[in-house]
């Protein structure tokens, strides 16, 4: 393996080849259930390119949103979390689960109408691959990564930098130790089968690029996880 390449057009092959390549380890299922990457130098070695054409794929890929990295720490899949957690946990002890659903109901309905409306066959396809990795996650902690990068990709594709920014205070909140709890409350088989196949309508919504159906798609999901929290919580005026 070379450390650098000495040919500007084989390097630019081999960015592509890297970029290709850590597509398909993240489709795989391979990663760790906190999505971390291999090192840059592990890259290297199992893809036999230069670290230069691995580092190029990976700007490649943190500007498409597929991979974030934080110095000293690794390169993830998903977003990076949002500056606005310092709000979040400003607000987060007199926020719970039911008002972060009402919020979120605000709010994702029209992100995922504008998703579709903007969203490409790539854009989908990764959708879908993060739709399968959330609906075959063996433990709580991987499904909550997938799902989240799911609904995260959903608000980037939607294009609206205010909306988006209210999403990310939004899921900041719901990353507090309570809402985590509470929320598992409401994954048991049978209900985490019932929003995988609500996921998959949204997707299905999207990729027609039929706004008012994945409106509505999202709506139903999010009604249906909130009818659960308080069905769960005893406050849903059930028995």
């Amino acid at each position: 393996m070379r450390d650098e390449d000495q040919d500007t057009g084989t390097e630019t092959d081999n960015a592509s080849a890297a970029r290709a390549h850590i597509r398909a380890l993240i489709r795989s299922g391979a990663l760790d259930a906190d999505g971390r990457l291999p090192t840059e130098r592990a890259l290297c070695a199992s893809f036999d390119i230069s670290r230069r054409a691995v580092r190029r794929a990976l700007d490649a890929l943190e500007a498409e949103g597929l991979v974030w990295r934080r110095q000293g720490k690794g390169t993830f899949v998903g977003a990076p979390p949002d500056p606005g957690g310092d709000l979040a946990a400003m607000i987060a002890p007199d926020t719970d689960p039911l008002s972060v659903m009402e919020a979120r109901l605000a709010l994702e309905p029209e992100l995922a109408a504008l998703a579709a409306r903007r969203a490409t066959g790539e854009d989908v396809a990764r959708m879908r691959a993060m739709a399968e990795r959330a609906s075959q996650a063996t433990d709580a902690d991987a499904a909550e990564l997938w799902d989240g990068s799911l609904h995260r990709m959903i608000a980037r594709l939607a294009g609206n930098p205010i909306l988006r920014a209210a999403f990310t205070l939004v899921n900041e909140v719901r990353q507090q130790q309570r809402w985590q709890q509470e929320r598992q409350m409401a994954r048991s088989p049978a209900l985490v089968s019932q929003y995988n196949a609500q996921h998959g309508r949204l997707i299905d919504a999207i990729d027609a690029r039929d706004a008012d159906a994945a409106r509505d798609a999202m709506r139903a999901h999010l009604i249906a996880l909130k009818h659960n929290l308080e069905r769960m919580r005893g406050t849903d005026g059930t028995p």
